[in-house]
C-alpha cells in the first residue's frame, strides 16, 4: 500500500500530519472544522440588515457565500484554519505613540510586509506538502481575501472565541495574530469548537473605543469605526469622527491594546512582519511630505499600499488637524492647500480650521 493510500484511509493520521507540517512552516496554531455556520450566518445577515457594513457593499453582494463554504468552493468538506502571530517586538510602545499627538499611529498589523502574501504563501506550502502525501486534492487558500467568515471558522475549529470587540481571542495568545484557511475536499476529522467565551463581565474594549463603534457586545457598527474610515472608506471622513481619530492614520488598535488577554500574546517570529520605514513612530509631518512616487516605493509590499496616496494624505491631514499647533504642522498643511485632489483639499481645510487658520 502506498503512503498516500495509507494516509487517505487514516484521516486521523492525515490530520496529525497536517498540524505537524503547519507547525514546521511556522504557523502558530492549526485546527480543522466543518462547513456548518448556521448561527454565524444569522449574525451576519442581521449585521447587514442593520447597515453596519457601511459602504463595504461587497459584504452584501457576496451574501451567504461567506457562511456557506461549499457555495464559495464547490466540494468543500473541511476547513483547515490557522493562526500566525504578527506583533513586532521591536515596535515603539503603542500607548506612547498614541499619546504623542505629533506622531502617526499605524495599526500594529500593518507595520511590516503585507500579511496576505506572507500567510497565503505558507498555506500554499502546506497544501503542497499535503499533495506530496496524498496526491492531488481539491483546495483553495484564503487570507482575508475572499468572502470567508474566518473568525467564525477559527472559533469552530477551537482556535479561540470571538470577543466583544469581534476579534478572535485565545487564552494563550490574545488577539495579535492573522487568520488563514485552506478549504479542502478531504474527509478529515474535526476538532472540538471553542464553546466558552472568557470575556466574562469585562467591557474594557467597549469603553476604550474612541468612536463608540462597539454598539453592543459582539456588535460593531463599521460606520463608526476608525479602521473603516481610514482603510475602507473611499470618500470623505465624517466630520463627527475626525477629532476622535486623534493621530490614528491607518487602522485602530485601542480595543486590542486594553484587552487583558493580550498580556499572553506572543511576539512574531516572522521577519517579514518587522517594522519598515520607521512606521511604528514616524511623525505626521514627515509622512505628509511623501510624494506619490515615494508612497508607491515605500509602501510596495505593505498592506497600506491598497488605500493609495490620496487616502493616505486624507488620513494624515486629519491627524495634523488634531496635532498641537506649530510652524511645522501649519506649514505642512499649507503646502497642500491647493492639492489637485478635492478630497485632500477638504481635509486640509478642516485641519487648518482646527488651528484657527
Amino acid at each position: 500500500m502506498t503512503v498516500s493510500a495509507t494516509l487517505l484511509q487514516d484521516p486521523a493520521r492525515l490530520a496529525a500530519f497536517i498540524k505537524d507540517t503547519a507547525r514546521t512552516l511556522g504557523l502558530s496554531r492549526c485546527a480543522i472544522t466543518d462547513t456548518q455556520l448556521d448561527e454565524h450566518e444569522t449574525h451576519l445577515l442581521n449585521w447587514l440588515d442593520d447597515g453596519f457594513h457601511g459602504e463595504m457593499h461587497y459584504m452584501e453582494r457576496h451574501g451567504t457565500k461567506r457562511s456557506r463554504p461549499a457555495d464559495l468552493v464547490e466540494g468543500t468538506q473541511r476547513i483547515i484554519s490557522v493562526r500566525l502571530d504578527y506583533f513586532p517586538p521591536e515596535a515603539a510602545d503603542a500607548w506612547a505613540v498614541l499619546h504623542d499627538p505629533n506622531a502617526a499611529y499605524i495599526s500594529r498589523y500593518a507595520l511590516g510586509r503585507d500579511y496576505h502574501k506572507v500567510l497565503r504563501a505558507r498555506l500554499q506550502k502546506l497544501a503542497h506538502h499535503i499533495t506530496e502525501q496524498v496526491g492531488p486534492f481539491g483546495y483553495r487558500a484564503f487570507t482575508d481575501s475572499a468572502p470567508v467568515l474566518e473568525k467564525a471558522l477559527a472559533q469552530k475549529a477551537g482556535l479561540g472565541w470571538i470577543g466583544k470587540h469581534s476579534n478572535l481571542l485565545a487564552q494563550d495568545a490574545g488577539s495579535w495574530f492573522f487568520l488563514g484557511e485552506l478549504y479542502t475536499d478531504l474527509p478529515l476529522p474535526v476538532d472540538p469548537p471553542q464553546q466558552q467565551s472568557h470575556c466574562g463581565s469585562c467591557s474594557a474594549c467597549i469603553q476604550a473605543c474612541p468612536t463608540q463603534a462597539i454598539v453592543a457586545p459582539y456588535r460593531i457598527d463599521a460606520r463608526r469605526c476608525i479602521s473603516y474610515h481610514t482603510i475602507e472608506l473611499k470618500g470623505s471622513i465624517p466630520v463627527e469622527f475626525r477629532k476622535a481619530m486623534g493621530n490614528r492614520i491607518y487602522g485602530c488598535d485601542d480595543c486590542q491594546l486594553v484587552c487583558p488577554f493580550n498580556k499572553f500574546a506572543n511576539d512574531t517570529q516572522v521577519d517579514d512582519f518587522a517594522v519598515r520605514h520607521n512606521l511604528d513612530s514616524a511623525s505626521l509631518v514627515d509622512l505628509f511630505s511623501w510624494s506619490e512616487a515615494q508612497f508607491g516605493e515605500r509602501m510596495a509590499g505593505s498592506p497600506i499600499y491598497r488605500i493609495g496616496h490620496e487616502r493616505w494624505l486624507r488620513n494624515i491631514a486629519v491627524g495634523l488637524g488634531n496635532a498641537p499647533s506649530s510652524p511645522a504642522v501649519i506649514n505642512a498643511l499649507e503646502q497642500r492647500k491647493t492639492d489637485p485632489s478635492q478630497l485632500i483639499r477638504e481635509h486640509v481645510e478642516w485641519a487648518l480650521q482646527q488651528h484657527c487658520l
